[in-house]
């Protein structure tokens, strides 16, 4: 399966799928992270501690401190690493809704971390880029 650097194809085929629990965003030491009983989703080091994704079920079952929940929706197309505009084109749509959006690219799909409270509006203005009705 060949990525897909079409800005123009990827907006049209980007096909949102909205995960069913809520995530949240979590900063660990390096001791609590080793004694994790889950695999978190992400895992990004800082300077400042260890950044987590997590589910807020593990989350709390873990005893970890966390401000707000985040709906995560996977963008279904394979984009490439080094297409050009594709999230620009994102994030500036949620923006123009109002709606914060935390992205994370990995190596097949993109994904887009929204305010829980707000996953069906945002899935409606995805649904818009795509050229799809509401």
């Amino acid at each position: 399966m060949t990525p897909e650097t079409d800005l123009k194809t990827l907006l049209a085929t980007m096909e949102p799928a909205l995960q069913a629990a809520p995530y949240v965003f979590c900063s660990v030491t390096p001791a609590v992270y080793q004694r994790l009983s889950f695999i978190p989703l992400s895992v990004y080091r800082e300077a400042e501690g260890i950044a987590i994704i997590a589910t807020q079920e593990q989350a709390s079952q873990a005893q970890l401190s966390f401000e707000t929940t985040w709906a995560c929706i996977t963008l279904s197309v394979h984009s490439s690493l080094s297409a050009v505009g594709f999230l620009a084109a994102i994030t500036a749509k949620l923006a123009g809704a109002g709606i914060c959006v935390n992205p994370v690219s990995a190596y097949y799909h993109d994904h887009l971390f929204v305010p829980w409270e707000r996953r069906w509006q945002a899935l409606d203005e995805l649904r818009e880029l795509m050229g799809l009705e509401n």
